[in-house]
């Protein structure tokens, strides 16, 4: 019998520690080849570890709810079909990753019950729990995952049935009055107290739904309050004719289209103007840390996504001025589908020095984002509005439709001033509306 240490293995460059969230087996459970042992995530990423052998498990070597170092032992294996030494260390380099990214994929060992209605995955825990508990199809139906994708844990099911149990104990309550804790500041005994924030917190629970935070809104709500309280915020704004772009994208789309297999919108060529102008600008990609300012040597823009369960990540092109058009547009259309999908590796969410946020893909005019830590700036684009605009000619002036963006810029006043911010969005807007419409891909 030969003893397996499973290791944390490497997910990427510069991630060192990933969060041990759940183990997917127990001690004495029998371990295939490539199966599923464990749950981690790095920020906004959650990952699938895999064991590379068959064994028993002999260990599990953290608690779920540690952050684990990579490298380090997380399960111990015992094995009779590997004959090498008594102890091998299994340690999986970047290259031969064994974990992959939740979301899309269904576990082997997961039944799924399908009704009129929907499609549920199950693991065996939870299965037999509804076994159990005689739980049917409606109730599973109706049970709220707190998981991955939205994956039904035990948790889930026991909080369903308590709370199924109240309903038929407990009478109807028509009306919650919590009474607020006052948040006040007292400078001595005989000043007057002053009240902070006051609300109203009583309503009616027919009025109110109560839903837990799931962690990635979580770790978004932890950044944004961090960033608020980290960087001064100003924003400045520019309004940009972008009429000579919509005509040259509007006569190239289909031929980019059928000859690259990638759809040509706004988004690349604001990415390759951004680049362009932070080599002439490299005050704006940088961080502070402390009294001392970074000067990033790489341009690595990340580009805001929605995703479809109302959160955002901000997946990053690396080396982005390094990149002509088509690589860029593949680049965003990749990142973008990954994100959405929840495919993304924990490196590619890392390392961005300047973020962009397309509010137009909305309908939004303009917007003031917060920015992305520990970068200095955030540029947004607003949505492309054909406008009433005076021209000059050579007749004089005159009111013609143009098409018109607010593009602003979001910075840090700690190291970037108005005259930074207003220089760098003009250089933006005079590239943009010059744009060369007889350039080629």
């Amino acid at each position: 019998m030969q003893n397996i240490n499973i290791a944390l293995p490497s997910m990427g460059e510069g991630i060192t520690d990933a969060t041990l969230i759940k183990y997917l087996v127990k001690v004495g459970d029998f371990v295939t080849e490539e199966m599923t042992i464990a749950e981690v995530a790095t920020d906004k990423v959650d990952s699938e570890v895999t064991s590379a052998f068959s064994g028993k498990v002999a260990s599990l070597t953290c608690n779920e709810g540690d952050v684990v170092p990579v490298g380090k032992v997380i399960l111990i294996l015992e094995s009779d079909t590997v004959e090498n030494s008594p102890v091998i260390t299994v340690f999986e380099t970047p290259e031969e990753k064994k974990f992959t990214t939740f979301a899309v994929s269904e576990e082997k060992t997961e039944v799924e019950i399908e009704n009129d209605v929907n499609k549920r995955f199950l693991s065996p825990l939870v299965k037999q729990l509804v076994k159990e508990y005689s739980l049917n199809d409606s109730d599973v139906a109706n049970i709220i995952g707190s998981g991955i994708n939205n994956r039904i844990n035990k948790e889930d099911v026991l909080d369903y049935i308590k709370n199924k149990e109240k309903k038929t104990t407990q009478p109807e309550i028509k009306e919650i009055i919590i009474q607020p804790e006052i948040n006040a500041v007292v400078e001595d005994e005989t000043k007057t107290v002053i009240q902070k924030n006051p609300v109203d917190t009583t309503y009616s629970s027919s009025d109110v739904e109560i839903i837990e935070m799931d962690r990635m809104r979580k770790l978004i709500a932890e950044h944004m309050v961090h960033s608020v309280q980290t960087s001064p915020h100003v924003t400045s704004f520019v309004e940009v004719d972008v009429s000579r772009l919509v005509e040259w994208r509007n006569h190239v789309k289909d031929e980019f289209q059928k000859k690259h297999g990638v759809k040509l919108t706004f988004m690349p060529v604001f990415i390759e103007t951004s680049a362009m102008v932070i080599n002439d600008f490299p005050q704006v990609n940088v961080s502070v840390e402390g009294n001392k300012i970074l000067y990033k040597k790489n341009i690595n823009i990340g580009i805001a996504t929605a995703l479809s369960t109302g959160n955002l990540i901000v997946p990053v092109i690396k080396n982005a001025d390094q990149k002509n058009l088509i690589g860029l547009a593949k680049s965003l259309n990749d990142l973008a589908n990954r994100a959405r999908e929840n495919k993304l590796l924990p490196d590619e969410i890392k390392g961005g020095t300047f973020t962009i946020t397309n509010l137009g893909s909305f309908g939004t005019l303009t917007g003031t984002p917060i920015i992305n830590q520990p970068e200095a700036a955030i540029l947004a684009l607003g949505e492309i509005r054909k406008m009433p605009a005076v021209i000059e000619t050579s007749a004089g002036d005159a009111i013609a439709i143009r098409h018109k963006v607010i593009v602003s810029l979001t910075f840090d006043h700690r190291i970037i001033d108005g005259a930074l911010a207003g220089a760098f969005l003009k250089k933006i807007s005079d590239t943009i509306q010059n744009f060369d419409i007889s350039r080629k891909f």
